[in-house]
């Protein structure tokens, strides 16, 4: 489907207009394309007194070929740089780093760096005075991010704080970094993740998965999210761009939409991918698994002997599944007045019961082994709520309550559980939406425009990767940070 308003304002007429009456603005998002650097310029990296991510972050970006520049205009020591051979002279008291390339001024040009990111590592602020640290490395850096740029915030989950101080100013970093994705435009997002204290070498390699997420053009359409990075048996890939090689991972509702792009993610990322759903969308399955060089399985999910079939053919065929995405779901709207008990149930079945038996009939027969991922499609539904869509709201938010309880329950065997939240996509069925309301659900997130299923499926691949497993009982909406929800 074609945003026409989204194309007409990359004319100059449309430019033109659109300044003139300050219409909504939709910027061109960098989207991922495989072989592409993890950004269009350097890092500026920061760190509040007391931090500890800086280091270990830089060493991280560093070796993944990011230009990493800090706030005082030298480069990280953790970057195997001399700091003393590194520093120019007198830090820029603005905070810029004259001398950054690939994006930055050079030096002594008088005009001020650019950046593809801004990062800053808060797990050192203990107290609400400290958030003025804050201020003080965002404030003068405002403007400094390039189109498409990112922003991300580290910290220490509020839970996991000791006083109470700690805790409260942890927590605040959730305000600045949502208000920074709606401050910052042209298709800049900010994300704060929460990093467990005392982690070990599987919470660094997690915590280097999400980075390499966020930084990328992967996570065009996530911004405003909170992500919590755990611990867990996680390795670094041989090929980041191939981080899902040697896994098998099983697709529901396979057929169209977002979940043929989500099949052909995980292959592009060199996953084994089974692709699965109703016998009615056979042909298109078949196409689908033909294309990505995958296998195809009809099946009725919401058939009785369904969860033991589904395991039996992935016993057979591959005796294991590394990872589980549950993805086949179903709409049928009425206002909850005029609905009728059919809409009710064939809803909750197949949106969230299904997936129910799915996980126990795979986990009780240990076919998704340890460091496994199963990863849900939820809705913004599920947390806003939608007239007429009382039985999909309550069959996405329960999708969140599957997370929100297996999570633990699943940490002693090494499985995480996660689940994404898409807001407006552009796909068949939201075609369909009348125009007024399409134009609404488009325009109102910070982004101004809807999302890709392309979108959805790159935040499902980086939670399928196998390093991300010290990411678990995570939903992450996939929405541009709509106005809907929290």
């Amino acid at each position: 489907m074609t945003d026409r308003y989204a194309s007409f304002v990359q004319s100059g007429a449309g430019r033109a207009l659109v300044k003139r009456l300050g219409l909504p603005d939709p910027p061109r998002l960098r989207r991922h394309t495989p072989g592409d650097p993890l950004l269009p310029g350097p890092v500026l990296l920061g760190a509040a007194t007391g931090g500890r991510l800086a280091d270990p972050v830089a060493a991280l970006l560093t070796a993944a070929g990011v230009d990493v520049r800090t706030a005082t205009g030298t480069t990280p020591p953790a970057a195997g740089h001399d700091d003393s051979a590194a520093a120019d002279g007198p830090a820029d008291p603005a905070g810029r780093d004259e001398r950054a390339g690939n994006g930055g001024a050079p030096a002594g040009s008088g005009t001020p760096a650019r950046f593809g990111a801004l990062v800053y590592d808060a797990t050192g602020i203990t107290d609400s005075t400290g958030l003025r640290q804050l201020y003080d490395f965002f404030h003068p850096q405002a403007r400094s991010v390039l189109p498409s740029g990112r922003v991300i915030v580290l910290g220490t989950p509020p839970a996991e704080c000791g006083p109470a101080r700690e805790a409260t100013a942890q927590r605040a970093l959730e305000g600045l970094t949502r208000s920074i994705g709606k401050e910052f435009g042209r298709g800049v997002t900010a994300q704060l993740v929460y990093v467990t204290p005392d982690g070990d070498a599987g919470t660094t390699t997690s915590l280097e998965a999400t980075l390499r997420f966020l930084l990328s053009g992967r996570s065009a359409y996530v911004s405003g999210q909170v992500v919590r990075v755990g611990t867990g048996p996680a390795a670094v890939p041989a090929d980041w761009d191939r981080p899902l090689a040697g896994q098998v991972v099983l697709v529901t509702g396979a057929a169209r939409g977002i979940g043929a792009a989500v099949a052909r993610v995980l292959a592009r990322d060199g996953a084994q991918v089974v692709a699965l759903d109703v016998p009615a969308a056979g042909d298109a399955l078949a196409a689908v698994a033909n294309e990505i060089g995958g296998t195809a399985v009809q099946l009725d999910l919401t058939g009785a002997d369904a969860p033991t079939r589904l395991a039996d053919h992935l016993a057979d065929r591959h005796g294991r599944v590394d990872v589980v995405v549950h993805n086949a779901g179903i709409t049928r709207d009425k206002t909850l007045g005029r609905m009728d008990a059919d809409r009710w149930d064939a809803v909750l079945d197949v949106n969230l019961s299904s997936q129910e038996r799915i996980n126990d009939v795979l986990l009780e027969r240990g076919l998704i082994p340890e460091g496994g991922r199963l990863v849900a499609v939820s809705s913004i539904a599920g947390i806003a709520g939608n007239r007429g869509q009382t039985n999909y709201a309550t069959s996405k938010a329960g999708v969140i309550g599957l997370v929100d309880a297996l999570a633990p329950a699943l940490a002693g065997r090494g499985i995480s559980v996660n689940a994404v939240a898409p807001g407006f996509i552009e796909t068949r069925l939201t075609a369909r939406i009348p125009l007024v309301i399409r134009e609404a659900g488009r325009r109102m997130n910070s982004l101004a425009q809807g999302g890709l299923p392309v979108d959805v499926a790159e935040t499902i691949g980086w939670l399928a990767w196998p390093a991300s497993v010290a990411v678990s009982g995570n939903v992450v909406r996939v929405c541009g940070q709509s106005l809907l929800g929290a």
